[in-house]
């Protein structure tokens, strides 16, 4: 929207040169550290009208957009602003209007809308596109009370001066927001770009940063050890231990000894002491894989250690203390488990702090091909072979394929792959048999539909046939057809009943 030229006055430009001067002392006064675009907008609301606010990031990776700093803005709101994958009913006007900062960094123009009417009172609403080096970075949303055009006007020039000031600041927060999933170990990193995966993504930078128990859901081979990985790598516990316990691979009786140690003589077998993994992750962070599968006696201390993070060796009475973050994972039915009283209450709800659940591969199809590549890579460094691509044939095949097994399935068929070519070239017949269609693999049906039809009838009369030794009025009634039909088929195929009870009763 385009506002008339108008000379400002010396009041409003004196207000103005105020602003300008004590944004700018903000931004170079104030350590890296502090929130500094929170300020800006903080000083906004005392002295340049505004009601609500808020910076908003663009992540070039995922196209996404982040709230960096906001100001007077409840948690739904900002969800409407983010269109992040979770929902909330907007709790004021700004989160109806901010979805246009999408549309403001998209096309680098200003939206202005004059007048809105808020619980607030009568506002108007600005979004500005912050440019740093030739690019949009992000945007930055207002809500300011409504005093006419003219003071609409002035209050537009001022917030363009200050989108200019913060750019740099917000060119940096981008960097520093797109580098988080960067500065992963290269063994943790997630291979990911569908939307499916969007939401687990954001989870995990959210929760990373705080000690919070995760549970992790998600079929069988979906990667959620990776998940776990990744929140432990990017937390300030990146440096202690990080144990892995795959709970359903081992015994109750070893398991409960193997998390939480033993002292010596405590069962047969125990000549010495053991430390248990809560005790090796003292400090650091414990992956708890198949929790669906503890039993009884070791989810009551599992609980005891989530809420007093306590807990006693098998066959001692040394009461001991440890600094673990507990992250935990399970494809079963927890829901499910606690009605059959298989899994307590408490513990799930102790465990269901913060969930994710991470996708199965038919849900993320555009990430098939990326994790290929990733795998093939891999394997070809770690078999020492030079393999430089997957032929198209083998891409539609991969592509079709409904992946039951997972990631997990994708990888070990990229394994094989990469074992079994000679050329440097993945091919269509070096995927497992699972994956053949038949063109790819020659056995495609030789006769017609009607041909094939008939053949699978004939074998079903004759079954029945013999099962009622030639008693076409059972056989009939078996097949759900009449007597008169049963008659019919039986003279097309050429069968002689008979045949049958006398076969029925030599075998008698």
């Amino acid at each position: 929207m385009q506002l008339p030229h108008r000379t400002l006055g010396a009041g409003v430009e004196f207000r103005t040169l105020r602003v300008l001067s004590d944004v700018i002392q903000i931004l170079e006064s104030t350590a890296e550290s502090t929130d500094r675009l929170g300020q800006v907008l903080a000083l906004l609301a005392s002295r340049g009208g505004l009601v609500r606010g808020a910076v908003t990031l663009l992540r070039r990776d995922t196209q996404e957009l982040t709230v960096d700093a906001a100001h007077n803005l409840s948690e739904p709101t900002l969800l409407a602003i983010d269109g992040g994958a979770r929902r909330a009913e907007p709790t004021s006007r700004f989160a109806l209007t901010s979805g246009l900062a999408r549309q403001v960094i998209e096309t680098g123009q200003t939206v202005v809308l004059p007048e809105i009417r808020d619980s607030a009172g009568d506002l108007s609403f600005v979004s500005l596109p912050i440019r740093w080096a030739n690019e949009v970075v992000g945007a930055l949303s207002i809500d300011r009370r409504q005093d006419g055009v003219n003071a609409l006007e002035d209050d537009l020039r001022l917030f363009s001066v200050i989108a200019t000031l913060v750019a740099p600041v917000v060119a940096t927060r981008q960097s520093r927001v797109e580098a988080a999933r960067t500065a992963m170990p290269s063994s943790t990193r997630i291979v990911a770009r569908a939307k499916a995966m969007k939401p687990v993504l954001q989870m995990i930078e959210t929760v990373a940063g705080s000690d919070a128990t995760v549970l992790i859901r998600g079929e069988s081979g979906t990667g959620k050890e990776l998940v776990a990985d990744a929140i432990h790598h990017l937390s300030a516990r990146r440096d202690q231990p990080f144990v892995k316990v795959n709970c359903a691979a081992l015994a109750e009786g070893v398991l409960e000894s193997e998390l939480f140690g033993h002292e010596a003589g405590a069962f047969t077998g125990a000549l010495q002491r053991r430390l248990g993994r809560f005790e090796m992750a003292n400090g650091g962070t414990i992956f708890l894989d198949e929790i669906g599968d503890f039993a009884p006696s070791i989810q009551v201390t599992l609980l005891r250690i989530l809420q007093e993070q306590t807990f006693e060796r098998v066959g001692g009475s040394q009461t001991l203390k440890t600094d673990v973050r507990v992250i935990a994972a399970t494809n079963r039915d927890l829901e499910a488990l606690m009605v059959g009283e298989r899994f307590r209450h408490d513990l799930y709800y102790r465990l269901n702090v913060f969930p994710i659940h991470v996708p199965p591969l038919r849900e993320r199809r555009t990430d098939i091909l990326l994790l290929a590549d990733s795998f093939v890579e891999r394997c070809s460094r770690a078999l020492n072979k030079d393999v430089r691509r997957i032929s198209s044939e083998a891409i539609d095949l991969l592509m079709a394929y409904h992946w039951p097994g997972n990631v997990r399935e994708l990888e070990n068929c990229i394994e094989r792959a990469v074992l079994l070519t000679k050329d440097g070239v993945i091919h269509a017949h070096h995927l497992p048999p699972t994956l053949q269609t038949p063109a790819s693999s020659g056995t495609s049906p030789k006769g017609t539909l009607q041909s094939t039809v008939e053949a699978v009838e004939r074998e079903l009369i004759v079954d029945a046939l013999k099962d009622t030794r030639g008693n076409m009025a059972e056989a009939a009634r078996r097949l759900g057809v009449t007597e008169r039909q049963m008659g019919l088929r039986v003279k097309k195929y050429g069968l002689t009943p008979k045949r049958y009870r006398t076969v029925a009763l030599a075998h008698g």
